[in-house]
């Protein structure tokens, strides 16, 4: 057997000393078609309201288009 990192008497230590929290109620979420639809309306009805963060880096695809990218 190769060796251990630490003794397994510490085993378990950061679980038992995190204090319990209750979990919370959420809402139900949509199963079958409906789940289907709402991921549909996120990723494509929506698309102006969270395009925020996502953007396309154009330099990348440029370069490697014109034969620029990287050479041997």
């Amino acid at each position: 057997m190769g060796k251990v990192h630490g003794s397994l008497a510490r085993a378990g230590k950061v679980k038992s000393q995190t204090p319990k929290v209750e979990p919370q109620e959420k809402a139900k979420v949509p199963k079958g078609r409906a789940l289907k639809r709402l991921k549909y309306i996120r990723r494509f009805v929506n698309v102006t309201l969270t395009g925020g963060k996502r953007k396309v880096r154009t330099e990348k695809r440029s370069a490697t288009a014109s034969g620029e990218g990287r050479k041997r």
